[in-house]
């Protein structure tokens, strides 16, 4: 039988308000009954990701438009109490807790290909007070876990996201240069929550690690994670405009001038080795200064687009270079379940903002996220543990 349930939802854009920011209502409505491979679940916590963003700003796509659908329940990073199950479902059981696993649709080899609560037909997130998903979109939380429930909501994209960029990226540099060669590569990044992952688990595996920010509070929440920071404010004018960069002398100057001191630090903190393995999750305006960082056999790696999707290169200085380009997009389920079990193990789990958010406060959580406020965890609760 269909059951009640109350969710935030982002509806279609109306024609003549095609490419306007997106907001969130609050409307009552029923979760059909369970297909064999489907979990009725309540959401427990969510955490407020960078994809949510991109479809309140309805940037790089129109969800609703690209899915056909009117409306739909965004939150794709979550922990939820299972409250039925299917017939076919064997990994979980009523009254157990899971992570969400956002993978929705993938390719032959478990690869994501389409997003849950995001680009993925028929999908929803966590959103809401009951929710319906498949059984292969939720990973199983550690029995009689150490971490909070908070933790791994803010846990499921972010730190699955970083364990398998890192595996390919730490891997890539490993064919070209052996452990015994250079054991403590520097890894390097900017981004945010997701960068601040993947350089805890560098660390752990014996890289010297360095993140970079222009916020104070985040500066904090880097050194409090034992990451050494870096505050990029000195370097001045360091985003990158190829336009303005051919047009304006003026910024031409001050570009020119944010790099050199940019690059010098590098040199200083490296002893001139530069940077084997940099974390770019920003994109095209920093790609510019990123690659310049890299020493030979250097790695720009990377699995999101904050400011840019579009970059060109010179590729006859990369082939003699030796720089590698790794792009990856979540993870397949067989490594969200290691990165799970690590974090367990090792303690890998992130710092969650010291407010938690009501289900009723999650429009203003969006509005905060927008305006860079909070620390890199924001994480809203949902139902009652």
């Amino acid at each position: 039988m269909p059951h009640s349930s109350k969710g935030w939802f982002l509806h279609v854009s109306a024609p003549d308000q095609n490419g306007q920011r997106g907001h969130l209502v609050q409307e009552d409505f029923e979760v059909s009954d369970l297909a064999t491979d489907e979990v009725l679940a309540e959401p427990l916590f969510g955490c407020w990701e960078g994809n949510m963003e991109h479809s309140l700003s309805r940037r790089p796509i129109d969800i609703c438009r690209a899915r056909g659908e009117q409306r739909v329940i965004l939150g794709n990073a979550g922990v939820v109490r299972v409250a039925a199950v299917g017939a076919e479902v064997r990994s979980l059981k009523p009254g157990q807790n899971a992570i969400i696993f956002a993978s929705s649709v993938v390719d032959r080899f478990g690869y994501p290909e389409r997003m849950l609560a995001y680009d993925a037909p028929g999908t929803m997130g966590c959103m809401a007070t009951r929710i319906k998903i498949k059984e292969r979109e939720l990973v199983p939380v550690p029995a009689g876990t150490r971490y909070s429930l908070a933790q791994w909501a803010a846990f499921s994209v972010r730190y699955i996201t970083a364990w398998s960029n890192m595996e390919l990226a730490l891997g890539t540099f490993r064919l070209l240069v052996g452990v015994d060669e250079f054991p403590n590569p520097h890894v390097w990044g900017w981004g945010g929550g997701t960068t601040l992952a993947q350089l805890q688990l560098a660390q752990r595996q014996g890289c010297r690690a360095v993140m970079l920010s222009g916020h104070s509070p985040h500066l904090e929440q880097i050194r409090r994670a034992g990451i050494t920071a870096l505050d990029r404010r000195p370097f001045g004018q360091l985003f990158f405009d190829e336009k303005l960069y051919a047009e304006d002398s003026s910024f031409r100057r001050a570009y020119a001038q944010a790099e050199r001191l940019f690059l010098r630090e590098v040199d200083e903190r490296t002893g001139g080795e530069r940077v084997q393995i940099f974390a770019d999750y920003i994109g095209s305006p920093v790609f510019r200064a990123t690659s310049k960082a890299l020493s030979r056999q250097g790695i720009i790696t990377t699995a999101g687009w904050k400011e840019g999707m579009n970059i060109t290169y010179l590729r006859a200085v990369e082939c003699i270079e030796r720089h590698q380009l790794i792009h990856t997009h979540y993870a397949r389920y067989s490594q969200a379940l290691a990165a799970v079990a690590y974090g367990e193990e090792h303690g890998w789990m992130p710092e969650v903002d010291e407010r938690i958010h009501g289900f009723d406060e999650i429009p203003q959580l969006a509005d905060s996220f927008r305006r860079g406020e909070g620390g890199y965890f924001p994480v809203y609760s949902v139902n009652a543990l």
